[in-house]
Order: structure tokens, then C-alpha cells, then sequence
């Protein structure tokens, strides 16, 4: 095994996560510092991709507010990460969704597994 693999594995903090993949419908629970004070604040939308493993590892989120997409990448590891939901398990047949980026509405969609 690579040295600053297990370095980095050894100074990382083990998260107890869900499992959850590319096409499944999560809300992300992160902590926001303004100054002196801080909150919590959420984010939720599809999750397009997962991407790294061990410490590096991120995923990336897709949510559409106003009509306007909104895409943002997390960390899996990161200490501002309070908590995950995952809301709907989706059926995908790929690892990385970036098709959804070109669809709009119903064609949007992502299959729920029952």
C-alpha cells in the first residue's frame, strides 16, 4: 500500500454514513461559519457522481432552485458535514449522471427503486 495512503487514512476521522450513490436523492447537513457564529444549513438534490476513495473522496449534488441548477461537491470526509439523509434510492445505470445536466422537467427524472 502507498505510504501517504495510509497516512492520510490514519489521520482522517472514520464518518458513520449511509450508503448512497449516484442517483439517489439525499439532503447534506453542513455547518457554515459567519464570523464568530455558526449554523446549519441543508442541501438536497440527486447525487450525480462519487468520485476518489479513502481521504479524497467527494460526491457531487444537483438540486434545481428557481429554475436555475445549482451543483455542489462535498467531501465525504469532511469535519462541517453534520449529518446525511437519504431520502429516495434511484435507479441508474451509471456511475456518473452527467446526462441530467441537458434534461429539464420530466425527462429529469430518476426512477425510484421500489
Amino acid at each position: 500500500m502507498d505510504i501517504t495512503k495510509t497516512i492520510a487514512d490514519q489521520l482522517t476521522e472514520a464518518k458513520e454514513l449511509p450508503a448512497f450513490k449516484a442517483g439517489d436523492n439525499i439532503t447534506v447537513y453542513y455547518t457554515i461559519k459567519e464570523g464568530s457564529k455558526q449554523r446549519t444549513q441543508f442541501f438536497k438534490g440527486d447525487v450525480i457522481q462519487r468520485k476518489g476513495s479513502g481521504a479524497t473522496e467527494t460526491f457531487t449534488i444537483r438540486k434545481i432552485s428557481h429554475s436555475i441548477s445549482v451543483e455542489r461537491i462535498f467531501p465525504v470526509n469532511s469535519p462541517l458535514i453534520e449529518k446525511i439523509e437519504v431520502n429516495k434510492k434511484g435507479k441508474v445505470r451509471r456511475a456518473r449522471i452527467y446526462y441530467l445536466r441537458g434534461l429539464t422537467g420530466k425527462k429529469a427524472r430518476i426512477k425510484e427503486v421500489k
